[in-house]
């Protein structure tokens, strides 16, 4: 049984990645899909980097995984998360409580404990893993700060890696924060890979490369050609330090993949003005998706509330739950659906959600208990002003319903299994190894 390398390109669309595969310039990714087999998968909603790179590592849509979106209100603390939409959103909650939250409570606290991470059911079945400057960490190893005086631990895999704060070995390695512009944490990253190859230091690897993301959403995602050459370089570093291409492909079995697509941002929306007259009630909105809470004096329950944006040009699709159905609100029609068996039970108009794997994606994200009453999923070229009133207009920005969005690109070298959504990438993994996935994987999977 080969060894597995997963490499989760943060922000990589479909169309990026078929234009540069045969290019020159992009050995690495051109020689994987050589190797490989290809094809386009669904991420999660919100399609933003929290929600999907815990589905990435536990599964699971977000109703098992319990995280809801960047930004959210923790109904048993009563307090607003924030897990970084901008650095201004990060002041704006209160810089060391996102920190925190960021770094250890989303692992520790938010995320489920009924929720298993492929790092839990590897390492519980006696395999070695490891991760770099992967976000949903959790494992059972205590790892302590590089940083003096930094003294609480993050419980991750065994080979654990995150931005230069927490490192199980020393590498070598360049600090990862010192300018992402110019790629410097895709270049940790590469450094600790090559260090963890060239000493065959695992059974299974999480190798997440977010500077093209950063780059997406400052340029657009058509704008991100020198950080998708970065990232090729990255996966060379691997292949290199395996002793060349050939030998990597003996020794490991590759999946890249991105967690969310990304698309072009012209207008920047504020979420709360449709709820400005209504007491008692939060808006949690960043990038391409939006939450309302009803707090404890709300006398508008969920449908009234999805009613208030009726007409607002910034929803597209508005979402809740009603009699333990479903509902989706567009352009004033309605579909209303719950899972039926292997399938679903709808009625109403079908096209209100014509997203790709919408009725899964929707219904994972409102059976969260973290999750608002109404969700939101804006019109492609819309993004919502974040905390601090923040927004990526003029670059690229996700979290929406939309394919393009939500479209990701799926390339698997060596591993036995058919790919739909980001969902199915722990259990293919587990599978490779002879683990049996958790029961929780089988509900909802494929489901049109």
């Amino acid at each position: 049984m080969k060894k597995a390398i997963l490499i989760v390109i943060d922000g990589l669309t479909p169309g990026l990645l078929e234009n540069a595969l045969g290019d020159p310039r992009a050995p690495s990714l051109s020689f994987l899909a050589a190797n490989g087999r290809y094809r386009r998968a669904v991420s999660t909603f919100p399609s933003l980097t929290p929600v999907c790179l815990s589905s990435i590592a536990t599964g699971a849509y977000p109703n098992v995984h319990h995280i809801p979106h960047l930004v959210w209100y923790d109904r048993g603390e009563r307090r607003l998360v924030e897990y970084g939409s901008s650095f201004g959103a990060v002041l704006a909650a209160g810089a060391r409580k996102s920190l925190t939250d960021a770094v250890f409570n989303m692992n520790e606290l938010h995320l489920a404990k009924d929720a298993v991470t492929v790092y839990e059911a590897l390492e519980d079945a006696g395999y070695e893993t490891a991760a770099v400057n992967m976000t949903c960490y959790r494992g059972r190893t205590a790892h302590m700060a590089t940083i003096p005086g930094f003294v609480r631990p993050a419980y991750g895999p065994q080979r654990f890696f995150y931005y230069s704060l927490y490192e199980s070995s020393r590498t070598g390695a360049p600090l990862a924060v010192r300018n992402r512009a110019a790629g410097s944490v895709d270049a940790y990253a590469s450094a600790v890979g090559r260090w963890l190859v060239t000493r065959d230091g695992f059974d299974f690897l999480v190798y997440y490369l977010p500077d093209l993301d950063y780059a997406s959403h400052v340029q657009g995602p058509l704008g991100v050609e020198e950080a998708l050459l970065r990232v090729d370089g990255a996966i060379a570093a691997l292949i290199a330090a395996a002793g060349g291409e050939e030998q990597f492909l003996e020794r490991y079995a590759v999946v890249v993949c991105s967690d969310h697509g990304q698309t072009r941002v012209e207008r920047s929306v504020r979420l709360q003005e449709p709820f400005a007259d209504v007491d008692d009630v939060l808006v949690t909105a960043s990038n391409r998706a939006g939450m309302v809470y009803r707090l404890a004096g709300c006398v508008l329950g969920a449908r009234e509330l999805a009613q208030k944006l009726d007409g607002f040009p910034g929803a597209e699709a508005v979402l809740f739950l009603e009699d333990g159905e479903a509902v989706a609100r567009r352009d004033g029609a309605e579909l209303h659906f719950v899972p039926d068996g292997q399938g679903w039970s709808a009625s109403g108009d079908a096209s209100v959600l014509d997203h790709p794997n919408a009725l899964a994606r929707v219904w994972g994200a409102l059976q969260n208990p973290n999750a608002g009453e109404v969700l939101v999923s804006p019109p492609v070229g819309d993004e919502y002003l974040d905390l601090a009133g923040g927004h990526h207009a003029g670059g690229g920005s996700h979290g929406s319903l939309a394919a393009g969005d939500s479209e990701v690109p799926l390339l698997t070298v060596g591993l036995a299994g058919e790919v739909d959504s980001i969902t199915d990438l722990a259990p293919l993994v587990l599978r490779h190894f002879g683990v049996e996935p958790p029961a929780y994987v089988k509900p909802l999977a494929h489901a049109a």
